[in-house]
């Protein structure tokens, strides 16, 4: 089987045929689905899913595009729906300092607030980094002591630094970009990550996957993610998915489908 760790289903762009999506999902033997929250409304929504679909978990949190809006009163919703049956993480958090839609020091706040919330309910940090890993790796070190688990999405450094978030504790989530003809320092990433520090994840509907680059990603398209990081490893796809599964499974605690 595969997981899709990382997808948004709350969205928009699947409102029209969002049974259809899951369906296809189970079809390509993607058997469970983290849809991810992105601000109160979204995790709400994110949680409400896990209710009508068997097949998906939830993770509740405020991306940092959305710091300047969040107050107070957002902080506290979120341990409130991260209580809820089959809300598995907190997320997406982090920082953003590529499009800079937040002050960067909103983002950090809320950024350690959020982490905080996990480690007082010991669930694990779905976290957001673009163009911000020095930051990013500084407050993690911070709360590194409280022994906190979580996953760097959709990750987008280099094996160095990717080696560093993994001595930390934390797992490395492979997004569709690997299959990029350019993508060569995700690639290298792909085959130099160790298989039980690697999760896989679409994004959806976000960052499609070759040769669906361009569309509307959705979590049957984790397969060719899968397929990809098995090519380039030089073993086999069911290696990759088994691994990657049972990685997921751990990490966010779900139960593991054979």
């Amino acid at each position: 089987m595969l997981i899709d760790s990382h997808a948004h289903l709350d969205m928009e762009e699947f409102d029209a045929g969002r049974d259809q999506v899951i369906d296809r999902a189970l079809s390509a033997d993607v058997r469970q689905i983290i849809t991810v929250g992105i601000d109160i409304r979204s995790s709400i929504r994110a949680a409400a899913l896990t209710k009508s679909y068997s097949s998906v978990f939830a993770s509740v949190g405020i991306h940092p595009h959305n710091a300047d809006n969040a107050d107070k009163n957002d902080l506290k919703q979120i341990p409130f729906m991260a209580t809820q049956e089959k809300v598995v993480a907190i997320g997406e958090t982090g920082l953003d300092f590529y499009r800079n839609l937040s002050s960067r020091q909103n983002q950090i706040e809320l950024f350690k607030q959020q982490i905080d919330i996990a480690i007082s309910l010991d669930l694990p940090v779905v976290i957001h980094d673009r163009e911000a890993h020095e930051e990013v790796l500084n407050i993690l070190f911070s709360f590194n002591r409280n022994g906190f688990k979580g996953v760097i999405h959709c990750f987008s450094g280099d094996y160095n630094l990717a080696k560093t978030f993994i001595d930390m504790g934390f797992y490395i989530s492979i997004p569709g970009t690997v299959t990029f003809k350019n993508a060569n320092e995700m690639q290298d990433v792909a085959v130099r990550v160790p298989l039980n520090r690697m999760l896989l994840e679409t994004d959806a509907p976000f960052l499609a996957p070759v040769p669906y680059r361009g569309k509307r990603n959705e979590p049957c398209l984790v397969i060719h993610t899968a397929q990809k990081v098995a090519e380039l490893r030089g073993i086999s796809f069911e290696e990759v998915a088994r691994q990657t599964s049972k990685n997921t499974c751990q990490l966010f605690n779900l139960p593991f489908l054979k």
